[in-house]
């Protein structure tokens, strides 16, 4: 097969439809493209928090398949091996490299079958199979990955935590993430105990390890998303259209679509994307549009598409009684990948 030169011109995420299969969906449980190559020799340890090189000397044993030394002899005494649970979570803010870890434990451990995925693919595999055909699928698996465990669905955690039992029982391996903000100042920095709260059931199948740190986007930053005035945006696009394949969507009206498009299917929406293109941002003050917003920043950062941007800035999207809420660990992280993505290099 030759490759195939990337379409150009401007398109409308609104006209787009998109649809997705089971075994599509099956399939596509892989790192993202961001990475694909992610090893542990690739992380990039801050050595202010000697936690993270810790937590990855943990997970290197834990992709290996180390198992605890069995005892020889009824009577023999010797130093006792540390348990190697089949679960591992990793918690900590966003931005200390817990996916980066997480893509690296899949692509180090020595698996014949092993998924990669974020909770809301998962919980969206069962809702297109359902519970018994999508277990089914997943057991005999060595190792599932589990991107950005949501905790604030009780019952999709609760479908969750009880497939996980079930796959457990059968021998697979454990591997999740969830963020909280960094630097909180004690507001729940860390969520390993509602995390081990709400899976009760598989709480002692977890082994929780703690990762320190500062959100690694905002490094080189200045805490900002980049936005264009009117014409500069409508040069750029045109600038990207020449060459490669832009979207060109105002905010309200593409914000309006998602209500129409299942968020399983977000990533589909950027499919053949250089670049993404949102004219006239304003602040979202209801929760659902925010929320379906959110789903689908992480699909756009998960693809490294830039983001073109003209209006209010993308880190002032979220009303502020929203970053004071229930779901300020999910705007925050938001508000941390669009700053990446309108700073990111365009085509």
């Amino acid at each position: 097969m030759t490759d195939q030169a990337p379409r150009a011109g401007i398109v409308h995420l609104i006209d787009r439809q998109p649809q997705v299969s089971g075994a599509e969906m099956l399939a596509s449980l892989v790192p993202p493209p961001q990475f694909g190559g992610a090893t542990f020799e690739s992380y990039r340890a801050d050595p202010a928090y000697p936690s993270q090189e810790e937590s990855k000397q943990i997970l290197m044993r834990f992709a290996g398949g180390a198992a605890p030394v069995k005892r020889q002899g009824l009577f023999r005494r010797g130093p006792k091996e540390p348990e190697i649970k089949p679960g591992v979570y990793l918690d900590g803010g966003f931005g200390v490299g817990k996916t980066h870890l997480l893509a690296s434990i899949y692509h180090a451990m020595p698996a014949r079958r092993k998924y990669f995925g974020s909770f809301i693919e998962y919980t969206a595999l069962v809702g297109a199979l359902g519970y018994k055909n999508t277990v089914d699928l997943l057991k005999g698996a060595d190792l599932l990955c589990i991107d950005e465990f949501e905790l604030d669905d009780p019952g999709d955690t609760m479908v969750m935590t009880r497939m996980l039992g079930e796959l457990v029982a059968s021998g697979t391996r454990l591997a999740a993430t969830s963020n909280t903000p960094p630097n909180a100042l004690g507001e729940g920095r860390f969520a390993a105990q509602d995390f081990l709260r709400e899976i009760h059931q598989m709480s002692d199948s977890f082994q929780t390890i703690r990762i320190d740190g500062v959100d690694f986007r905002q490094r080189a930053l200045d805490g900002h998303s980049q936005t264009l005035d009117e014409a500069a945006y409508a040069a750029e696009v045109a600038r990207i259209a020449e060459s490669h394949e832009v979207s060109d969507d105002g905010f309200e009206e593409l914000v309006r679509h998602l209500a129409k498009v299942h968020p399983s299917r977000y990533i589909r929406l950027l499919t053949g994307l250089a670049a993404l293109g949102l004219r006239e941002v304003h602040q979202l003050t209801d929760q659902s549009e925010a929320l379906r917003f959110v789903a689908f920043v992480d699909r756009a950062y998960d693809a490294q598409i830039p983001i073109l941007a003209s209006g209010l800035g993308l880190d002032e999207v979220f009303a502020p009684e929203m970053l004071g809420g229930g779901y300020r660990k999910k705007y925050l992280r938001a508000i941390s990948r669009l700053n990446a993505l309108t700073h990111a290099a365009r085509p």
